[in-house]
């Protein structure tokens, strides 16, 4: 068996005015200065106190606190406001999972930097979250690009390192994959460009979900 283990945020769905809109807020409760959109988004992958921690260095850990309290609440209040709409998934995202899905030789997963009340909300809203066998979320695993979160789906699977690819969309991802002993693949529509991901370990880097299967199939034949 074979094992696809995806991360979330800027690879199956995008969420960059979800995020941008919740660590606005989370700044602006402290009255601190917002980071410009580009710098946000380029902590995205990281889990939460990680992330905050980069973008507003040399704060003190209560008031560090008080900011991701802040992210948090503004995140689930836009995702009630929003539903599904928060975070669309990208074009071909369901269509590749399902064919991916439909084949009895490997096995779907996530490790998202996600929270897990995040991830839960959001695999309620997909009619193909069955597919996925094992789910990682943040709150369970040091942040990436830790391998603990590759190195429980490779345990819940049964499958070995070396058949396993992790698909993602920042250079945190092909470093867990690496870490973990994993192949990897980017894609280019989500946080980190091409060149980054591709220094980072990145076997390819998908233009769009119609490349994945034979970038797979690729994978696994070398």
């Amino acid at each position: 068996m074979k094992l696809v283990i995806f991360d979330v945020d800027g690879t199956l769905v995008d969420s960059q005015a979800h995020i941008v809109l919740s660590m606005t807020a989370a700044f602006e409760a402290v009255g601190l200065p917002v980071p410009d959109r580009d710098a946000i988004l380029s902590i995205v992958g990281l889990s939460l106190p990680l992330a905050v921690r980069e973008l507003a260095r040399n704060t003190d850990d209560a008031t560090l606190g008080h900011m991701v309290d802040a992210y948090k609440d503004a995140f689930h209040t836009h995702r009630l406001a929003q539903g599904a709409a928060a975070s669309p998934l990208y074009p071909g995202a369901e269509e590749a999972v399902r064919r991916l899905g439909t084949r009895d030789d490997l096995y779907l997963a996530i490790a998202t930097g996600k929270s897990r009340r995040g991830l839960t909300a959001l695999l309620e809203s997909w009619a193909f979250a069955d597919l996925f066998v094992t789910t990682q979320s943040a709150d369970d695993h040091p942040s990436k690009p830790h391998p603990s979160m590759v190195m429980s789906c490779l345990v819940d699977t049964g499958v070995d390192a070396s058949e396993a690819v992790v698909i993602g969309d920042t250079t945190y991802d092909m470093e867990m994959a690496r870490a973990a002993r994993c192949k990897s693949i980017g894609v280019s529509w989500g946080y980190h460009g091409r060149e980054a991901l591709i220094g980072a370990g990145a076997a390819t880097v998908l233009d769009d979900f119609g490349q994945l299967e034979g970038a797979l199939e690729t994978i696994w034949k070398d």
